[in-house]
């Protein structure tokens, strides 16, 4: 599963984006950092939503990703 090119500019803001590949899949991991406040996601067909504090961040997600969730400030797409 490959980071949609939309998350790879939290990196720019502070955060922090990983992807880990597994045996069984591969898991990208989201930070986007202390300053980014309430984050939300919501999912709209294949499009993701993501709303942390003043950004919105809109991204296709990718092939094989089954669940999307935010805790703490991160964003994890599982597949």
């Amino acid at each position: 599963m490959e980071t949609p090119h939309e998350l790879r500019t939290v990196d720019q803001r502070d955060g922090h984006v990983r992807t880990r590949r597994y045996d069984d899949g591969s898991v990208i991991v989201a930070d986007f950092g202390a300053d980014a406040g309430e984050i939300s996601v919501d999912v709209v067909g294949d499009t993701a939503i993501v709303v942390a504090g003043d950004q919105q961040i809109e991204f296709e997600l990718p092939e094989g990703a089954d669940e999307i969730s935010v805790n703490n400030g991160v964003l994890t797409i599982e597949e």
